[in-house]
């Protein structure tokens, strides 16, 4: 039986496109890590003027969406700007708050939703008894603790927002290692607020302290 062998110049074509379709794959994925990251720091400077008291403060001239509140996770160095409203195009750039559910500094349950490759990474590295903070636009801080984490269904599943204690919800796709994003499953991490809010106040040196 007689093998076809490709030619010298078959195989540096070949071995040209692989390279390519490899440099952009990964310049694909280098430049969401790069947007997010970029969108983070117009963020800060847009929550800095919530802070300041200015309503509906957009990061940057066409955006449809605003700071809402500010979500730090100490045991993970987390500190990200949560914007108003769970859409695609709101997701690319940082977590985003479920408008049905309880407003920020509400009573009730605050859903937030991030992208499982990209702001809500870090949910799989949450344990029971982490604490989770989550700085309002009023600059008020509550503190809440990581409870339980729990795989539901989108299809059949739904979040309980009905509760007598504050609750904060992050929800986010999984497998976190999914090849494919769209499946229907959603890993789900509720923690409850412990204690009283506290009135956050800017130093000059541009951290914050509670009162």
């Amino acid at each position: 039986m007689n093998l076809i062998r490709p030619t010298p110049s078959t195989l540096v074509a070949l071995t040209t496109c692989l390279l390519v379709v490899g440099m952009w794959q990964l310049g694909e994925g280098s430049w969401i890590y790069a947007k997010a990251g970029l969108a983070q720091h117009l963020l800060q400077r847009a929550w800095s003027r919530t802070l300041a008291g200015e309503t509906q403060s957009k990061p940057w001239p066409w955006a449809d969406t605003w700071p809402i509140a500010r979500l730090v996770v100490p045991s993970q160095h987390i500190d990200q700007i949560v914007l108003e409203g769970a859409y695609g195009r709101t997701l690319a750039f940082g977590p985003g708050h479920v408008e049905s559910a309880g407003p920020i500094g509400s009573s009730g349950a605050v859903i937030l939703t991030g992208h499982r490759d990209t702001h809500f990474r870090f949910l799989k590295r949450l344990q029971p008894n982490d604490v989770i903070e989550l700085d309002t636009p009023a600059g008020h801080r509550r503190h809440y603790r990581v409870q339980k984490a729990r795989i539901e269904d989108s299809r059949t599943a739904t979040i309980g927002i009905e509760s007598d204690q504050p609750r904060l919800i992050l929800v986010t796709c999984y497998p976190f290692e999914a090849i494919q994003a769209g499946g229907p499953l959603r890993y789900v991490v509720t923690a409850t607020m412990e204690g009283t809010e506290l009135k956050r106040r800017e130093r000059k040196d541009g951290a914050d302290d509670p009162d």
